[in-house]
């Protein structure tokens, strides 16, 4: 039975997934407000959602999920009956630099968001959800056959995953303890618009437009399954609305490439682009010393909410892959404000004058 919701808490609302998600709720959902919070730490970017800044159906906040009165009072102003919890510190790098702010954002606080919900919702659960969005990576690593599950056992290799892992655990302990409504998605590696350079697609692009080395970790070899992240805000939507309570969904793009297998890929799309001979930026390739308990593969069995839900990608992963290198080439001026840190003073030029700090 479909639900529909009055107004719905997204969290990380911002940053790359989440402003895609927003942007996709407020289009097939006009009826329901959108409350974005976002503490706007270095991936989140208001500029991502400047086109709907002035829709009336949504509003930002910029905050802490870890701040339990910030969140009860937004529980109290705006009646949440659904939560779409994307915020997460989400780079593997930075974790294993800093894995203490992992465990604090993706543990604490996705704690701190379940004990709101279950206050708040608590004798009256009916037509309310708790979606937490996690990722492919708690699996572990896969050899050269076989697909991720829903059953698959979990065996996370890094501070990121281990704290996304734990996080999925807690979801499920108030799902079975308090009663809490609750879906679970676990999604394969994301590529498209708005993704913060870091990230191996857009950190490419960049570095191959600007003719600088593009780093390669290991022989290139690990392998990555690949999901256009509009046909993952969709997943989301179709989850948030559709899924079954207690239930966790594999979304995967159903794209699996080797890491160097892309590189050359992403050189082709873009030296063409660029209107430089094949092949010119495959000298700019530099292999570097491989990531600390890298894993080797990842890939995704979504039959599930194809079969449940009637969800599959919508684009083959050549056509996104082409479309997304030239919206960043046509963005040019998004990439760079991002590279640089510029995109941070968006915030302040556009909500200093509205009482946040």
């Amino acid at each position: 039975m479909k639900r529909n919701f009055r107004s719905i808490l997204v969290t990380g609302g911002a940053g790359f997934i989440g402003s895609h998600v927003i942007r996709s709720l407020l289009k097939n959902h006009a009826e329901a407000k959108i409350v974005n919070l976002d503490l706007l730490t270095y991936a989140g970017n208001l500029e991502n959602l400047r086109d709907i800044e002035g829709n009336a159906h949504y509003e930002f906040v910029k905050g802490d999920i870890q701040d339990r009165a910030l969140i009860q009072s937004l529980f109290n102003e705006h009646a949440f009956d659904a939560v779409v919890h994307l915020a997460a510190e989400s780079h593997v790098d930075r974790s294993i630099v800093n894995p203490m702010a992992f465990l604090e954002t993706n543990i604490l606080g996705t704690a701190t968001l379940l004990h709101a919900a279950k206050n708040a919702w608590e004798g009256n659960m009916d037509a309310k959800c708790f979606y937490h969005i996690s990722t492919d990576e708690v699996y572990g690593s896969l050899g050269a056959e076989g697909l991720f599950t829903e059953d698959t056992p979990y065996d996370p290799r890094s501070p990121y995953s281990s704290s996304k892992a734990s996080s999925d655990h807690l979801v499920r302990a108030w799902h079975h303890t308090y009663g809490l409504p609750v879906v679970i998605s676990n999604c394969s590696n994301n590529y498209g618009s708005f993704q913060f350079p870091e990230k191996l697609i857009p950190l490419m692009i960049r570095n191959i437009r600007d003719q600088r080395p593009l780093p390669v970790y290991g022989e290139g070899v690990n392998v990555r399954d690949w999901l256009w992240v509009e046909d993952h805000a969709n997943a989301i939507d179709v989850i948030l609305h559709n899924g079954n309570f207690g239930r966790t969904y594999n979304i995967g793009g159903l794209n699996e490439w080797r890491n160097i297998d892309l590189v050359h890929e992403l050189i082709r799309l873009v030296d063409g682009a660029m209107g430089r001979p094949e092949g010119t930026s495959k000298s700019l390739i530099e292999y570097v010393k491989d990531r600390a308990g890298h894993d080797m593969r990842y890939a995704i069995d979504a039959s599930r909410i194809e079969e449940e839900l009637g969800w599959k990608p919508s684009i083959t992963f050549e056509k996104g892959l082409a479309a997304t290198v030239a919206w960043y080439l046509e963005n040019s001026d998004w990439l760079d404000s991002v590279t640089s840190g510029q995109y941070q003073q968006y915030y302040q030029k556009m909500y200093s004058n509205r009482g946040e700090e």
